[in-house]
């Protein structure tokens, strides 16, 4: 049986790897060369928890603490620059690892700022952050229209992973059972989103 330790880096292992391969699947539709992949997959792997560690006060960020992230940004990268062709869609294999990357970084962003003691508001705004700050920049990088500003739900899915997370915390469920919960409700969210094209209501509309 994991650890709590031992779960929570599992999971963050696995949201780097997702969201680094999300950003390499843009780089490639933007036919960038390898370095370009290797950028646009590290900034997407590591921009959200370095904003949350630059608001919480965390000096140095994670990522210098322990580089391993960016080790794995990289390889991660390149190697989907030489496997890109096995993707056949690769729309559609952005959008559904995006979305394991957003409910994995909600929950992580949220269990990060609570073990710092941060008023639970507070952590699920930084679950939040951590979530969708890497996908913005990656699009950036990639002059794309901004996730954020597309009729998607996509905020709101981090939303539900990282406020379940700071609910069930606050409840005394253990740290386990409440990162695997918040991560089925985000993602579960963000699935359907995706799968039926659920949007919110736009202004104006």
């Amino acid at each position: 049986m994991m650890s709590i330790e031992q779960l929570l880096y599992v999971f963050s292992i696995i949201g780097t790897v997702v969201f680094a391969v999300s950003g390499a699947l843009f780089a490639a539709e933007k036919r960038m060369d390898i370095l370009g992949f290797i950028l646009v997959g590290t900034v997407t792997g590591v921009g959200g928890g370095t904003l949350r560690d630059l608001l919480l006060g965390i000096s140095p960020v994670s990522w210098v603490q322990s580089p391993l992230a960016v080790y794995i940004c990289i390889g991660a990268s390149a190697l989907t620059y030489f496997t890109v062709d096995l993707y056949r869609r690769r729309d559609a294999w952005i959008l559904w690892t995006d979305a394991i990357g957003l409910s994995v970084f909600a929950v992580m962003g949220a269990q990060a700022a609570l073990a710092h003691e941060v008023p639970p508001l507070i952590a699920v705004v930084m679950g939040v952050m951590t979530a969708t700050f890497g996908g913005l920049m990656r699009d950036v990088l990639c002059a794309e229209v901004l996730t954020l500003m597309r009729p998607e739900i996509y905020i709101t899915s981090a939303l539900l992973g990282a406020s379940t997370y700071v609910g069930l915390h606050q409840l005394g469920v253990g740290e386990s059972s409440a990162a695997a919960v918040a991560f089925l409700m985000g993602f579960g969210l963000r699935g359907a989103a995706i799968w039926f094209r659920l949007t919110l209501p736009r202004f104006g509309a």
